[in-house]
């Protein structure tokens, strides 16, 4: 199944679930309507229903159809099972978003970087220092480490726009998978340089570790949030575990 054409009919629900042109718990259009109206197979309409399922943008629902259950968010957003550059995060939540790089350096992994981070001792990488703001005001402070052999060319031009359009569009990179850490830690004095903080004392971290679809860790970041413009949402389903028979003595 192209990729390009499920992903193109999943952004376009997606952008008329969150502009509300289909209203909290309406019901999308039926398969066969949205079959014809994008002219694609069944398959891939439901392969772009199943994504926003996974996003929690909709609800299907056995024989009735498929729900809207997406309600914006007066905070930032930021997904905990999708992957999702910040200008996407930003623009699902209605923000104008821009960035600024702070420092941008070409180095080598020490033991220090190595603990923090998983690339390993000696490995080459690209560190960028990023300041991201919302709306004109700056929210977030990002700690970038990329691997340099899959990476290569990145530039700071490149950085304040978008690394992941480039890593996708340019070099071709596909990227699957992220494991996250979140935690609440105490505001540092890069934290207090370039965030007004409010009298905030600590910061919301989000550590990830991404993968590329070879298993190949390419990126860590951590990412620190000023708490008043962070909310963290996941989506979840419920796994009933079978009941099993009492042994038998």
């Amino acid at each position: 199944m192209p990729k390009a054409k499920y992903n193109s009919i999943y952004r376009d629900l997606k952008e008329k679930i969150e502009t509300e042109a289909y209203a909290y718990q309406e019901m999308l259009p039926s398969e066969h309507t949205l079959i014809a109206e994008y002219g694609c197979s069944r398959n891939t309409v439901r392969r772009a229903i199943a994504e926003l399922t996974a996003d929690g943008y909709v609800q299907p629902m056995h024989g009735k159809g498929v729900r809207n259950i997406f309600q914006p968010v007066k905070q930032a957003a930021f997904t905990v099972g999708g992957i999702e550059s910040f200008r996407e995060s930003a623009a699902r939540n209605r923000r104008r978003p821009s960035t600024k790089v702070l420092q941008f350096a070409q180095i080598t992994a020490d033991e220090k970087i190595q603990k923090r981070t998983g690339f390993l001792k000696g490995t080459e990488l690209y560190y960028i220092q990023r300041l991201r703001f919302l709306n004109g005001e700056p929210l977030i402070l990002d700690h970038n480490y990329f691997l340099r052999e899959l990476t290569s060319g990145l530039t700071p031009a490149i950085a304040e726009r978008s690394v992941y359009d480039y890593l996708e569009g340019t070099l071709g990179l596909t990227i699957s998978t992220s494991r996250r850490t979140l935690t609440v830690e105490r505001v540092t004095q890069v934290d207090e340089k370039y965030i007004d903080l409010h009298d905030y004392n600590c910061m919301a971290v989000i550590s990830s570790q991404t993968f590329d679809d070879n298993g190949i860790l390419f990126e860590f970041t951590q990412s620190r949030h000023r708490p008043d413009y962070f909310r963290f949402q996941d989506v979840a389903t419920r796994r009933r575990v079978p009941a099993f028979p009492e042994w038998e003595a």
